[in-house]
């Protein structure tokens, strides 16, 4: 592809980079989303559940004993024990014994979770979903070098696409003029057949387009950007910011790869690489090594990595559920996907029975089930709150920052350890102070009562018990000796007051 003359001339100018604007100044403020973190986290367990109902789906007896499951806990990515995640999830699996003698459980798919699956199934082979399927699946080759793609990478995108289980034998036959398999079993490639003029438009050129701008290739094109609560940017930062959107937009399905790699033109076009690959993914996020793996078969692998540094008001980058997820930020609003999908329809449906089941699992777990099944199911906001406490230490330790490595992350890096440990200390320090408050509280409420009960001996003996302390046990010989000596004087007294 021919790059266009002016962009050309541009960059031989020298445009100044987001190095020389940020050179002695802070360039970036990490703002942490809440909205966008709760988007990531409320799906920490989809992608595994969904893995172990489509294994056991798979079996003719549609069931299988957890000692299976346990064996392919890796491959299906359970984070926990498999016996803990299932029980975790009673309206999805069912755990039972076979014949009522197994020595080991079984587990079976309920009849909710069944439901779903076969709305899901009528999803994947509706004829609208199939083609855009495959429209997704051709801009990506098309943007990609030499116009194939290793089926290993495809896999790993397969969640991300949208792409149905068995894709290779149904999807791709059914489209023998958009691409084709090529290559031995090892090393097959899913290769581009014929270019599409039409599909080879980004989407921000096809706003721009229908926005009546009288927008043409080459022209400059803004990002649309969403700035989080608290973010701020150093005033030379800024200038830099808005002289990077004027910047002529090349689009990704061109090759810019002549272009120098610490060039902002060179940093626009990246840019507009991972906005468009993010807009072919179903959710419009996913996960960083997903995104670096691509972008290494791309060549751009450390360009991704510098535009995600200096962008975030572009790309989210969440560290929550223990991995680093980008998220595009234009496609939430208040942590909810804009776009209507119907795949990510089905999956809110998933994400809707998961979440009954946390807020109902006590019920759920009193009226059946195992002894192990209750204990578990009791047990589940505890490990929950656990998790959640690991997944915020995690974030502590690390930072966002920390997903790159290089110089411009170490000062952001200190700067958060820094707050961090000032926070920390804050917070000892409050509860030293507060503990010293209840101890002298309590001291001087003794004191009171000390006082009050000290004029009867009633009073006195009252605190003492109260308060741990009593007096030392008389001996029994002493003691009877002197009851005796007591009731000698008594007698004496009564003669004395008859006479």
């Amino acid at each position: 592809m021919k790059f266009p003359n002016h962009a050309m001339r541009r960059r031989h100018r020298g445009c100044r980079t987001f190095m020389d604007a940020a050179s002695s100044t802070t360039a970036i403020n990490f703002v942490r989303d809440r909205g966008l973190d709760h988007a990531v986290e409320r799906e920490k367990n989809l992608r595994p559940l969904l893995n172990v109902k489509n294994l056991i789906k798979s079996e003719p007896s549609k069931s299988l004993p957890i000692s299976i499951i346990s064996q392919h806990k890796d491959s299906l990515k359970i984070p926990s024990r498999p016996i803990e995640f299932i029980r975790k999830y009673p309206s999805v699996f069912h755990e039972f014994l076979p014949g009522g003698i197994g020595i080991h459980p079984h587990i079976k798919l309920t009849q909710e979770v069944l439901d779903i699956d076969a709305d899901e199934h009528l999803v994947y082979e509706s004829v609208s979903y199939r083609q855009s399927v495959a429209d997704r699946l051709l801009k990506l080759l098309m943007i990609s070098r030499m116009n194939k793609i290793p089926i290993s990478i495809l896999d790993k995108l397969k969640w991300d696409l949208g792409l149905p289980q068995n894709y290779l034998k149904t999807l791709v036959p059914e489209f023998p003029d958009y691409f084709r398999v090529i290559g031995s079993d090892e090393s097959d490639q899913l290769e581009l057949v014929c270019w599409s003029d039409e599909l080879a438009v980004s989407v921000l050129e096809k706003k721009a387009m229908e926005g009546g701008s009288g927008y043409s290739k080459g022209m400059p094109l803004a990002f649309p950007v969403k700035f989080s609560k608290g973010f701020e940017m150093d005033k030379k930062v800024k200038k830099w910011w808005d002289d990077w959107q004027k910047l002529p937009y090349v689009s990704p399905y061109e090759d810019a790869l002549h272009l120098s790699p610490k060039t902002d033109e060179s940093d626009k076009w990246s840019a507009a690489v991972l906005h468009e690959i993010l807009n072919l993914f179903v959710s419009k996020k996913a996960e960083r090594d997903d995104v670096l793996c691509i972008g290494e078969y791309l060549g751009i692998r450390s360009r991704f990595k510098r535009v995600l540094l200096h962008h975030p008001h572009i790309f989210y980058l969440s560290s929550k559920v223990g991995t680093y997820t980008v998220v595009l930020k234009e496609a939430y609003k208040r942590g909810l996907l804009i776009e209507s999908n119907p795949l990510m329809n089905i999956r809110n449906q998933y994400l809707h029975l998961m979440h009954t089941v946390k807020e109902q699992g006590k019920d759920l777990s009193v009226s059946s089930g195992s002894s192990q099944e209750k204990k578990a199911s009791s047990n589940a906001p505890k490990k929950e709150a656990a998790a959640a406490a690991d997944d915020d230490s995690e974030e502590e330790k690390n930072g966002v920052s920390n997903a790159f490595s290089g110089s411009e992350a170490e000062n952001d890096d200190s700067d958060d350890e820094e707050e961090r440990f000032k926070g920390s200390r804050r917070g000892t320090r409050e509860a030293v102070a507060g503990s010293r408050r209840r101890t002298t509280t309590r001291s001087k409420r003794r004191n009171v009562d000390l006082k009050a009960h000290s004029r009867d001996g009633v009073g006195e003996r009252t605190m003492e018990k109260k308060h741990g302390r009593t007096k030392p046990k008389v001996p029994l010989e002493a003691n009877a000796s002197s009851n005796a000596h007591w009731r000698s004087q008594q007698r004496s007294s009564n003669f004395h007051q008859k006479q």
